[in-house]
């Protein structure tokens, strides 16, 4: 349901639309979208949905959460996982949600959430071994997990039980996206995927249950993520004053791993990645992270001195930014642009569309971080890798915080190359899938010999 005179994209197949083209190509098909204006018209399947091209538009659409909700194929089956969570919920509960949740992820307590950042990248990378090839991705992800492991539940579980936790959750992180996808009844039938799927979702749901219980009986000496979503009380203005019931408490939980494990993974990832092809730039970022954190990790109080580190995160998510696209459905008829919008509309918007835009970023396609220098910084609404509005991701600083403190903790000890022969592949979920890497010690030795010949 949409204006007549919304142009359709070219190339739709019988039964399955575009879905083909998007899944296996998307990058060259969402790119290519602008070029018929700034509404298309795509077909995924039997949906008919129109493509937002257009920053201001896209803004528009973010903003106005009462007429563009949360909706679509993808939400309902993320609602499958993560219930009605802060993410996932529609515009009737997310206010509430939003404000029993923001407290644990207020800018006050990041300090805090940070020291467990530096301690499991200290950790992590104490582990590795000079002339080791590591899967990238991998290291990335176990490294989040255990963030957020550790900063939501702090010393609630015991050690094997944490493992665990992580263990189920990558196996949900691998199938969430999937699932997505598919046609539901391809979710039910029992594959071996869909049956370790449900049995990790399974355990973690019981394993949630019973903490939630815990804490409610037994409230911890310290604050961690799970304390403070306990804990919250909505008394604002219009508020009941009244908590998160246990099935929201664990909706969000699980909302808070998918929203932040990944996401965060894949952004240091590809840094990485990208600077490994930017030999120069990756010299520069070595140079202004031994002067900030000297023989030390990366902590909080390092973070306002560390420029280019922060830089070479915000460029790689305006490559790389955590989703392709979101969905939303219209609420009531609308003008969106020049076009009659009508009621029950599947509007999707892509942040990747609005970052490789060649009339809005000089060389879209090139890794240029110091395109972020305060004299040069793209206008607001032509990056949203974390949307905005009302429904602006509430864990934007958590994820930039870990980003920049892996990326500057990793850079300062080691080097990563590329190995030889290895191709990276990306497809939907921008994760860089085969991204092998081997890591080369720093000495300061050999620094000091390689600067030498330089000059």
């Amino acid at each position: 349901m949409k204006s007549p005179d919304i142009p359709k994209a070219r190339g739709a197949l019988p039964l399955v639309g575009h879905a083909p083209r998007l899944f296996h190509r998307p990058h060259e098909f969402l790119t290519a979208l602008p070029d018929y204006g700034d509404l298309v018209e795509i077909r995924l399947g039997p949906v008919r949905a129109v493509v937002v091209c257009d920053p201001e538009l896209t803004r528009q659409v973010l903003r106005g959460d009462r007429t563009f909700d949360k909706g679509g194929a993808i939400y309902r089956r993320l609602r499958e996982l993560g219930g009605d969570g802060v993410i996932t919920c529609t515009r009737d509960r997310h206010r509430r949600q939003r404000r029993l949740t923001g407290h644990a992820l207020h800018s006050a307590n990041l300090p805090g959430y940070a020291q467990t950042m530096t301690d499991q990248i200290t950790s992590l990378t104490d582990r590795w071994a000079d002339g080791q090839i590591l899967d990238v991705p991998s290291e990335m992800l176990g490294f989040t997990m255990r963030v957020l492991t550790e900063t939501m539940f702090s010393s609630a579980l015991p050690q094997h039980a944490l493992g665990d936790t992580v263990d189920d959750l990558v196996v949900i992180m691998r199938g969430i996206f999937r699932r997505s996808v598919m046609p539901a009844p391809l979710n039910r039938i029992p594959t071996q995927g869909n049956r370790r799927y449900q049995r990790a979702l399974t355990h973690l749901r019981t394993t949630l249950d019973a903490t939630i219980a815990d804490r409610r009986a037994a409230p911890p000496e310290g604050e961690d993520l799970l304390s403070r979503l306990l804990s919250a009380r909505d008394v604002a203005d219009g508020g009941d004053g009244h908590g998160l019931t246990d099935r929201e408490a664990a909706d969000n939980v699980i909302t808070f791993f998918v929203a932040g494990s990944e996401t965060t993974a894949n952004a240091v990832a590809w840094s990485l990645h990208l600077l490994a092809r930017h030999p120069h730039i990756e010299d520069q970022l070595y140079t202004e992270v031994r002067q900030v954190l000297g023989d030390g990790p990366a902590r909080y109080e390092h973070l306002p001195h560390l420029g280019l580190t922060n830089r070479v995160i915000a460029e790689t998510l305006r490559l790389y930014p955590p989703a392709l696209m979101f969905s939303r459905i219209t609420t009531t008829d609308t003008q969106l642009g020049r076009h009659r919008i009508l009621a029950g509309t599947t509007i999707i918007f892509s942040p990747y569309i609005i970052h490789h835009r060649g009339d809005l970023h000089d060389n879209p396609e090139s890794f240029d971080p110091s395109r972020w220098e305060s004299t040069s910084q793209p206008p607001v609404s032509h990056y949203v890798p974390f949307g905005a509005g009302p429904r602006k991701c509430m864990g934007e600083q958590f994820g930039i915080t870990e980003a920049a403190l892996a990326l500057a903790t990793i850079t300062a000890r080691w080097h990563l190359e590329s190995v030889p022969g290895r191709r990276v592949r990306t497809a939907m979920s921008l994760n860089p899938h085969g991204l092998r890497m081997r890591v080369v010690a720093r000495t300061r030795d050999a620094d000091s010999a390689a600067k030498t010949a330089k000059s």
